[in-house]
């Protein structure tokens, strides 16, 4: 269906709507920031649409990940660890971009790893998401950083 077909079939209207998601982190882990988005698309009036998420960092990442079992954001966190170590490890002594920290480089190379932007389905003004799915940012730096995730969202409302 077009923007012109929608505008005149009488049924929904099209609507956009678009924020910036603001996430503090305590070091490198997985942050759960369903609720808040959650809460977005519902106040935003969309019954029927999409949204896309994109964190606006190197270093970091975004994940639709289980939210039941805090043991699986603790066995991820391990297993990138392991994958990528520090670049102070000798088995990353090949790396050249150093001078931000042995946590940066591989911050990068995670990052490079998993998504930076996510799209979920709206239906019925709610997200699309599986009974134990939830919204991560995944923190790769070790420092605290407050991170932004800009969110767009479009479809329709009910008339």
């Amino acid at each position: 269906m077009t923007d012109s077909e929608m505008e005149t079939n009488g049924d929904s209207k099209p609507l956009i709507s678009q924020k910036t998601f603001e996430i503090n982190t305590n070091g490198a882990g997985l942050y759960e920031f369903t609720g808040p988005v959650s809460g977005w698309v519902r106040d935003a009036g969309i019954s029927s649409g999409l949204i896309t998420l994109f964190i606006r960092h190197t270093s970091a990442s975004l994940l639709i990940q289980e939210n039941a079992d805090p043991e699986v954001q603790t066995d991820l966190r391990a297993f990138f660890d392991r994958l990528v170590p520090p670049s102070d490890h000798p088995s990353m002594s090949y790396l050249r971009h150093t001078y931000e920290g042995s946590d940066d480089m591989p911050a990068h190379i995670k990052a490079v790893m998993m998504p930076v932007s996510l799209q979920i389905p709206v239906s019925n003004g709610s997200l699309v998401l599986g009974t134990w799915q939830g919204i991560y940012l995944f923190e790769h730096r070790r420092a605290r950083h407050t991170r932004r995730v800009f969110a767009h969202l479009s479809g329709e409302s009910a008339a």
